[in-house]
């Protein structure tokens, strides 16, 4: 059985790009956190996705840059000659299916409250040891 199943944030903004059959493709980066993070590592796997035809279309006009989206679909591996000649191996999850994580609306939200608590931050300053905390 190939089966993946991610749930991350999208790295970049997807483009629509179109073969020269005329299927629509997009391939973007999806960024899934690692449950157990050790010093020095990252924090995070980014996995290259690929999706086709209507998916594509949909995943490029409601995905952007930051959004969370859950993905499943297979496993696929490749291998390509660069132009300078080496062998290149590709590794791709192929989108057979996809879930919005988050509404529109809650993206919003979630912006509008970051927006909101960066302009209305007081400003602090330091409480000398000797004096007392004022509560």
């Amino acid at each position: 059985m190939n089966k993946i199943v991610l749930i991350g944030r999208m790295v970049r903004d997807p483009e629509l790009r179109t073969t020269t059959t005329g299927k629509s493709m997009t391939r973007f980066g999806v960024a899934v956190e690692r449950k157990y993070k050790q010093e020095g590592q990252p924090t995070a796997d980014f996995i290259d996705v690929v999706a086709w035809g209507r998916l594509a279309e949909i995943i490029v006009q409601y995905m952007k840059k930051g959004r969370r989206i859950a993905i499943n679909g297979r496993l696929q591996t490749g291998s390509y000659t660069a132009k300078d000649g080496s062998k290149r191996y590709v590794t791709d999850v192929i989108l057979e299916e996809f879930d919005f994580i988050e509404s529109a609306r809650e993206r919003q939200l979630q912006e509008t409250a970051r927006e909101v608590s960066l302009e209305s931050t007081p400003e602090f300053h330091l409480i000398a040891e000797d004096e007392e905390v004022p509560f």
